[in-house]
């Protein structure tokens, strides 16, 4: 059975998805690949903030994994180049997995350095 604040974070990001999905069907297709666009400079304060829906899976403070019997990858100290790729592909449905895509379209190019920034300077 599936407690309260969990069916809400699962509609709440239904909902984002379903809201991103639109938009994206409206605006005008990406110029170029990310590998060809310069490299955002990434602020850990602002990632810092961003990750905070992060924490519930990832468990990122000690990495202590909230699914015992689900591998959800440790994030916390990984290269910040990783992290761009991984969440950049997530974004573009290129990398697959429901939770992470669609937590993934919130965010802008911005967000994901910073996301990036914060996460590798964790060790």
């Amino acid at each position: 059975m599936m407690r309260p604040l969990m069916i809400a974070a699962c509609l709440a990001l239904t909902a984002a998805a379903s809201a991103a999905a639109a938009q994206e069907t409206t605006q005008a297709p990406a110029a170029a690949p990310a590998s060809a666009a310069p490299a955002l400079k990434g602020d850990p304060q602002a990632g810092r903030q961003l990750t905070y829906t992060c924490h519930g899976c990832h468990g990122v403070t000690g990495y202590k994994n909230a699914y015992p019997n689900y591998h959800v990858p440790k994030i916390g100290g990984q290269p910040a180049e990783y992290l761009v790729n991984a969440l950049t592909e997530y974004k573009r449905g290129t990398r697959k997995h429901p939770t992470m895509q669609a937590q993934s379209q919130s965010f802008s190019d911005q967000d994901i350095a910073d996301i990036a920034a914060f996460l590798s300077s964790l060790k």
